[in-house]
């Protein structure tokens, strides 16, 4: 299980990226919320969408959750 952020700031898109602990983009992002350990991206994903419903996974760290 990983620990899984989403950042707080939306992208241009109005996205806000689902990062996975460790994920270097992760270091970048100002603000972001905590939404715990999870076993997959997808779950991860799901629980972002509970506060922002135009959540997306990361290219980089969560790519098979990552949609264009």
């Amino acid at each position: 299980m990983a620990k899984y952020y989403v950042n707080n700031t939306a992208q241009s898109n109005g996205d806000h990226e689902v990062h996975e602990d460790g994920c270097y983009w992760l270091t970048l992002v100002v603000s972001k919320k905590d939404l715990g350990f999870h076993t997959n991206c997808k779950s991860a994903v799901t629980e972002a969408k509970k506060t922002y419903n135009k959540s997306n996974g990361c290219i980089h760290c969560s790519k098979e959750c990552h949609t264009s």
